[in-house]
């Protein structure tokens, strides 16, 4: 009979295996209570285990975590960027109308001044009024 101690048990045989791989008086000592010990011993590596699966999930949560805030940032910068633009294209287009109706009260002033013409000269000047070109719009 050999009297060294045994290790401990791995996670992957059962109490019963581990016992009967025992020698005779070590299986005698497990009917005096020594078998708390061994399915404690269990439990510690068990607990073990679960502790280091639990860290390494951690770990993967908090590097999630890292890469949805630097996503998170970046979203916001175009975010931003993008109301800046909106508010460019607004103010262009508020210049856009305000030229616009500018525009459209100097051709209802032209045409006035034209009725006005018409109606001083004879109707040999006015046809050649009319034969002229009509105006660009980048004229003011």
């Amino acid at each position: 009979m050999s009297t060294s101690p045994v290790s401990a048990p791995s996670a992957s045989i059962s109490k019963s295996d581990y016992l009967a791989s025992l020698p005779r008086w070590r299986r005698w000592l497990s009917t005096l209570n020594w078998r708390p010990v061994v399915e404690y011993e269990i439990r510690e590596i068990e607990f073990e285990h679960r502790r280091i699966a639990h860290e390494q999930r951690m770990k993967q949560l908090m590097n999630e975590k890292e890469q949805l805030q630097r996503e998170d940032e970046r979203l916001q910068k175009v975010n931003e960027q993008l109301k800046n633009e909106n508010e460019l294209l607004k103010k262009e287009d508020e210049l856009l109308k305000k030229e616009d109706e500018r525009l459209q009260k100097l051709d209802e002033r032209l045409d006035e001044l034209d009725a006005k013409i018409a109606a001083l000269w004879p109707s040999s000047t006015s046809n050649s009024i009319q034969d002229r070109p009509p105006a660009s719009d980048s004229q003011t």
